[in-house]
């Protein structure tokens, strides 16, 4: 799982500095603008309404394939594999017939504060947006085809082409015809369906035009996907609620608070979903041969690699967070009101992010278990909490609220999990985990701290950005030095195991 998650941590990376670089560009030629508004509304609606879907598939999928391929043989695997393909086509054309029919009402869902110019705009770019459904589809099949074969480079990789088309789609519409901003959208999505197809063909599967509703596994498949659709139709409310609530804060709301998530959707990418993705699989074989311990140690290895790389880099964010909004974004059509609320934004997002990494590792055991009813709970009682945070704290805060009220829930929903993940399997060491986390965040304060006394004296004499990356470097290799002499049992493993690496390839 290390060497798997290490190499998905390489790749995401590079590709996620690219994808960055796609917001930098937006920035650069929209800013926080009505068009930038409704490019992002219609970016989201198309991922939304597939998204309850795709996250059961991925969810769901890989522990059911990998049951029937250990039982059945991998030809039963992937007849299986082909039906589900064919049966969400299906499912994708009523979606998107649906999406196109009722575009307006779905673009004031996502954004009540839109009229006029704005909303016609939203519902043009949508209604092209859309239809990259079906890749999405297609997509969200082969990446947990090829995790499950353990290819996990592909998967990782498909942002490439992906941003690529985004970005040149920016440019050239900022220069002519706006609408091919959302043809970017859409030539993205084919762009990573054609990507994958050779990874696909290598793996031997063989798409076959099979549709079979009465095929038991498709069945409970359904079954176990229903709750983890509603769970991520739940969290989905989350944003819908935040960007409707921002739209009517302030014009370019929903922009601010897009800049400020991709920030930490990025560190999301390289410190979480790495680690998450090389997990999943490995657990869901565990959980089919019923080796609790394994999965015990597993997981436990993974929220401790998550809180060793996460919770610096949230404190990092939160202490830097106006130089670091301004050094990426402050430049075009982007001004000195945007960058002091999409920092504000950063700060309050910046305080949940620990939660939301060990939400995603909790919720993949309970799937891994094939017990998809406890996240969907815990997720719908997150949201309400969420929506209640939302009205009190916008009121105090603004933009900053709504930010502040998806960490505190995402909190929340992590310690009821951790809670009933241990009453389903048994002790998770939950003293020792308590313990190398207080270590970390003294040391990562220590490090927040330090790295903003130096940031303040170096802006004397530097540039505001070079006394950023200086500040960033250091406050790096002093946390590194920290957490080497506090003698954390996680941090101390890695280190043999990279010793031990190192001198066998001496020898």
């Amino acid at each position: 799982m290390k060497r798997a998650a290490l190499l998905i941590i390489f790749i995401t990376i590079i590709s996620k500095f690219v994808g960055f670089g796609r917001e930098l560009v937006l920035a650069y030629y929209y800013g926080a603008t009505s068009i930038s508004d409704a490019y992002i509304i219609s970016m989201n609606i198309p991922g939304t309404v597939f998204a309850f879907i795709a996250s059961g598939i991925t969810s769901v999928f890989i522990p059911k394939y990998t049951q029937i391929e250990t039982k059945l043989g991998a030809a039963k695997a992937n007849e299986f594999a082909n039906n589900l393909i064919n049966i969400l086509l299906l499912l994708c054309t009523l979606l998107i017939t649906f999406g196109l029919i009722f575009t307006k009402p779905m673009v004031k869902l996502f954004a009540l504060g839109f009229e006029g110019d704005i909303l016609n705009l939203a519902i043009g770019f949508t209604r092209i947006s859309l239809l990259g459904i079906y890749f999405t589809a297609l997509i969200t099949v082969f990446n947990a085809l090829l995790q499950i074969k353990g290819n996990f480079a592909a998967p990782a990789s498909i942002f490439f082409p992906a941003n690529f088309c985004i970005i040149m789609s920016i440019i050239f519409s900022a220069k002519g015809n706006i609408m091919i901003l959302a043809f970017g959208l859409l030539a993205s999505s084919l762009a990573q369906f054609l990507f994958l197809i050779p990874f696909i063909a290598q793996k031997g599967f063989i798409y076959r035009a099979v549709v079979n509703m009465a095929d038991p596994n498709i069945k409970e498949m359904t079954y176990l996907i229903i709750p983890v659709i509603i769970g991520a139709a739940v969290n989905d409310i989350n944003v819908i609620v935040d960007r409707t609530m921002a739209s009517q804060i302030y014009e370019g709301g929903i922009s601010v608070l897009h800049y400020a998530r991709k920030l930490m959707i990025f560190v999301e990418g390289i410190m979480i979903l790495p680690v998450v993705t090389a997990m999943y699989p490995l657990i869901s074989k565990m959980a089919a041969k019923n080796d609790l311990a394994g999965l015990k140690r597993a997981m436990s290895e993974a929220a401790a690699g998550i809180g060793l790389l996460v919770i610096p880099c949230s404190v990092g964010a939160m202490v830097l967070s106006q130089p670091i909004i301004e050094m990426l974004f402050k430049r075009g059509a982007f001004d000195d009101q945007a960058v002091a609320l999409t920092a504000n934004a950063l700060f309050f997002y910046a305080i949940g992010m620990v939660g939301i990494g060990f939400r995603y590792i909790l919720s993949r055991s309970f799937y891994a278990l094939q017990d998809t009813k406890t996240p969907m709970i815990n997720s719908a009682i997150g949201v309400g909490l969420n929506i209640v945070l939302n009205i009190i704290l916008s009121r105090f805060l603004g933009i900053g609220g709504l930010a502040l009220a998806t960490s505190l829930s995402a909190i929340f929903i992590s310690i009821m999990l951790f809670r009933k993940l241990g009453q389903k399997i048994g002790a998770l060491g939950l003293k020792n985990m308590i313990i190398s986390l207080c270590k970390i965040v003294s040391a990562s304060i220590v490090m927040g701290v330090i790295a903003r006394l130096l940031f303040d004296f170096l802006t004397i004499a530097h540039s505001q950005n070079l006394s950023l990356l200086l500040s960033i470097a250091s406050g790096a290799a002093i946390y590194f030095v920290l957490i080497l002499f506090m003698k954390i049992e996680d941090v101390d493993a890695v280190i043999k195991a990279v010793r031990k690496r190192i001198s066998e390839r001496i020898t």
